[in-house]
């Protein structure tokens, strides 16, 4: 039967509450101690505008704690995992439970459910928490933690391709024709990509084609000479509103729907969305970390404690644990080049080190 794959009832519970247990606490302390390390940095940039008080360093507090517990909830059960069995193997709980007839993977169960119980709250957490403080801390981060703009069409730090040539703006109001761009930066490149010239400007209002700069200076890489245009200048004839309407994607700060109409919406305009559909895939695979955390460090919980290879078993659950991250990280960038399909990305080092786990603890405990 499914159910004989768990101890008994009782044991279950225990196992699982200590192991909840330690997560949490683990957790806190992370969190705790990044917290205090990051405010140290930043509460002087957001304590120098002007206006700004003591509330507001506790609110960059309350908008970074989400992002950093999405960050190390999964280091967290590795190392509560690592720390869980460590101690039932040196009390010799282990030999106990290894006697009565369970096996390793019967002894695991409790956690390995905890472990994706846990996996089920962070994805939650992340749709319903983590994108909406991020979307605001770096909404307020564009804005060098100054007031941000109540317009919800008003769009920081956007900018444009036409070919070679790159139009940058600081900010973006309006809609439609009546698009505006404030504090205007349009570098003209040549075939080399080298910038050849430099027009920079107040404002620009969309010409259709191409943008008017306002209060344009223009500087030429060339001769080197700096000229201060009398008439508005006519830049970037290339670009569209299509584009306009396109705005970048971040999809830390969208949900798994919102993050997959902005694919649809870049895929109906022709743009490359391969590192999207690699993150939109990520966010499913993120958070099943946490339920393979417990068979990576469960190499850590067997063995005879007397043998003195306690830490040394410790040492290789955590590094097992830390090369699944490295080896994640690195699919992801590879898959986002193009070198990888983004579904294998996501899904190839989850599956790898599942295996990984798996053969790890047939060979030395069954």
């Amino acid at each position: 039967m499914l159910l004989d794959f768990f101890p008994s009832r009782k044991l279950t519970v225990y196992l699982a509450k200590m192991f909840i247990v330690r997560i949490v606490a683990v957790l806190a302390m992370l969190v705790l101690v990044l917290t205090m390390l990051d405010l140290l940095g930043r509460s002087g940039d957001i304590l120098a505008v002007e206006g700004n008080t003591q509330a507001d360093v506790w609110r960059y507090a309350s908008l970074r704690v989400p992002q950093l517990v999405q960050t190390f909830l999964h280091n967290s059960v590795l190392l509560a995992t690592i720390i869980t069995l460590a101690g039932l193997n040196q009390n010799s709980e282990v030999t106990a439970m290894k006697a009565a007839g369970l096996s390793a993977h019967q002894i695991l169960a409790p956690l390995l459910l905890t472990g994706l119980v846990v996996s089920g709250i962070s994805f939650a957490f992340n749709e319903r928490i983590v994108t909406r403080a991020t979307a605001t801390l770096k909404a307020w981060q564009a804005v060098d933690y100054g007031q941000v703009p109540d317009d919800p069409d008003v769009r920081l730090n956007v900018y444009f391709n036409d070919g070679n040539d790159v139009l940058m703006a600081r900010e973006l109001s309006g809609r439609g024709a009546d698009v505006v761009l404030t504090g205007v930066t349009f570098y003209e490149r040549d075939d080399s990509g080298m910038i050849a010239r430099q027009v920079t400007g107040s404002r620009a209002t969309f010409a259709g084609p191409g943008w008017l700069v306002e209060d344009a200076e223009s500087f030429n890489v060339t001769t080197t000479q700096t000229i201060d245009e009398e008439a508005p200048v006519l830049v970037a004839p290339g670009t569209t509103l299509d584009q306009v309407a396109l705005r970048n994607v971040d999809p830390d700060a969208e949900t798994l729907s919102e993050l997959s109409d902005s694919i649809a919406a870049l895929k109906a305009a022709g743009r490359r969305t391969a590192e999207l559909e690699g993150r939109w895939w990520h966010k499913i695979t993120g958070p099943l970390a946490a339920f393979l955390m417990p068979l990576l460090g469960a190499v850590a919980g067997f063995g005879l404690a007397r043998s003195g290879k306690l830490f040394a078993r410790a040492v290789i659950g955590m590094a097992l644990g830390f090369a699944y991250f490295v080896v994640e990280n690195a699919a992801l960038a590879m898959g986002s080049f193009g070198g990888y399909p983004p579904l294998l990305a996501a899904w190839a080092p989850f599956c790898l080190f599942f295996l990984v786990g798996e053969t790890v603890l047939i060979r030395t405990e069954e």
